[in-house]
């Protein structure tokens, strides 16, 4: 008899995996994610997470709880009798929800864990220079993103690639990790691998007020700074009184005698910042209250003082 399987996630990350579980002929019972939020223009909009659309298309059953905790959730969610929660890129859950099907709550995390525990470990990963990644599962525990792992799977980061892509071939990943996993419980098939906390690093969240780039690194260090955190939240500077956000660029190792942060255009084809051993090459940017574009497209509407 096939299991009986409460999914939880939210956004366009957890979709390929709810996909790949519903099309491979689990029981989906019933699908938990966000609560409708207004957006848009003038907040006049209804927004749904991408994970419930992807469930109302398919007839599946979602429960969409502002308290995780509430008596009325909680017998909801029995009601359903699951038998294993499958979670990505949800919430921190109560012991309660996650403590209540006989099989456990297995969770996929886009990192090797120990390594990037915590909300961004896509963006840290790369920050940090890392060449390689990976998605792992691993059944929910107290602690957060600390359970013993059934599954590892890795991917290289390309030099120049970008959180987003990174992202994107990661959900991928993942959701055939997770199809894997799945299968490996159902038939009894799996050793537990408790993680090593001697290797642990974090991953916190990120804000758009640290996405602002300190020019006084190395030229590589800035420029995994700006692939890490695009396409969003965007790694960003000022220019005057406005914010510009800096999508895509290049390090440019260069001697020069120019205070960092320095900004040296031709007014024609080319932006470049001044860091301790060289420049950035601005590629792609967008100056506030315009549109996104290539900086040769930018410097036909933007011309710098040049010195």
């Amino acid at each position: 008899m096939s299991l009986r399987i409460v999914f939880m996630g939210t956004p366009d990350f957890a979709v390929p995996t709810l996909k790949a579980l519903h099309e491979a002929g689990y029981q989906i019972v019933g699908v938990i994610t966000a609560t409708d939020k207004y957006g848009g223009r003038g907040n006049k909009k209804l927004i749904e997470s991408p994970v419930k659309k992807y469930a109302e298309a398919n007839h599946l059953k979602v429960l969409q709880p502002r308290n995780l905790k509430s008596s009325e959730f909680i017998k909801e969610l029995s009601a359903l009798k699951a038998d294993l929660q499958i979670v990505v890129a949800f919430r921190m859950l109560p012991v309660v929800v996650w403590d209540m099907p006989p099989l456990g709550t297995m969770n996929l995390h886009g990192s090797l864990l120990p390594k990037y525990r915590g909300a961004a470990p896509i963006n840290w990963a790369i920050i940090n220079g890392e060449q390689e990644t990976g998605v792992t599962t691993f059944f929910l525990k107290h602690e957060i993103d600390t359970g013993d792992m059934l599954l590892q799977e890795k991917m290289s980061i390309g030099k120049n690639e970008t959180a987003g892509s990174v992202h994107d071939r990661m959900m991928e990943m993942g959701a055939a990790a997770v199809l894997k996993s799945v299968r490996m419980i159902e038939q009894g098939n799996y050793n537990l691998i408790e993680q090593d906390d001697s290797q642990v690093s974090k991953a916190p969240k990120i804000y758009t007020e640290t996405c602002e780039i300190d020019f006084a690194q190395h030229s590589e260090s800035v420029h995994n700074f700006i692939r890490g955190l695009s396409p969003y939240p965007t790694a960003w500077t000022m220019l005057g009184e406005q914010k510009l956000k800096i999508y895509l660029a290049e390090p440019l190792i260069d001697k020069h005698e120019y205070p960092v942060g320095k900004i040296i255009s031709d007014n024609k084809s080319f932006i470049k910042i001044a860091t301790l051993d060289g420049f950035i090459n601005i590629l792609d940017l967008q100056l506030q209250g315009r549109k996104r574009m290539q900086t040769k497209a930018f410097l036909n509407g933007y011309k710098f003082e040049i010195f």
